[in-house]
């Protein structure tokens, strides 16, 4: 298989050529699918999570356990606070 890079992926490639990291143009291009890879992992395992989440939300809803909007803001947003709040207490210096 041959492959033609576009110019700005060739220039990619020379960079990374010349950093040091890698000894040839197919270990970057290999780095670069097994990074591709990675993320299509990612992305499919938090797939799978969302659409779990939803379920088990759509099932709640079967049974009435449901929250209106504003509630539901109003939640979240007490949640934040206080997330936030736990996170400036524990690193004080971020803001000194």
């Amino acid at each position: 298989m041959q492959i033609v890079l576009p110019p700005e992926v060739e220039a990619l490639v020379q960079r990374q050529l010349t950093s040091g990291k890698y000894q040839n143009a197919i270990e970057v291009i290999l780095a670069g699918i097994k990074l591709l890879e990675q993320k299509e992992d990612i992305y499919q395992g938090r797939l799978q999570d969302l659409q779990q989440e939803a379920r088990i939300e759509w099932e709640a809803s079967r049974r009435g356990e449901v929250v209106d909007g504003p509630t539901a803001m109003a939640q979240i947003r007490a949640n934040v606070r206080s997330l936030a709040s736990k996170c400036l207490k524990a690193t004080p210096t971020l803001l000194t």
